[in-house]
């Protein structure tokens, strides 16, 4: 197997893992339903931590649909915004990122 079919594989396994888990997640907001209000301000401190929780799986989720994309159009792993590769490490690590680390730390001086 590529590293190139490995990476895919790696996407697909977290995109899976994350889709269950945000099933999960959606499952146990449902089923808070707290009559005592002592009660409901605790589950309410909990839906809190896991609609973060969500949001965050539901970010990393649209960027692994977008190195997928980038895959399947052959643009995978080089950079965006320079066109230059994307080091293998950056990727080990990142396998989703579309930037390389020169550029991304562009970004974030900047920010």
């Amino acid at each position: 197997m590529s590293t190139y079919d490995k990476r895919r594989a790696q996407l697909l396994d977290r995109k899976a893992e994350l889709t269950e888990r945000l099933e999960e997640i959606d499952a146990e907001l449902e089923s808070h339903q707290s009559k005592d209000w002592e009660d409901l301000a605790t589950e309410r401190e909990s839906d809190e931590v896991l609609e973060s929780m969500g949001a965050s799986g539901k970010a990393e989720i649209a960027m692994i649909n977008a190195a997928l994309e980038r895959m399947d159009a052959d643009e995978y792993g080089f950079c965006a915004v320079c066109g230059e590769e994307i080091s293998a490490e950056r990727l080990d690590v990142l396998p989703y990122t579309p930037v390389c680390r020169d550029c991304a730390a562009r970004n974030a001086a900047r920010h």
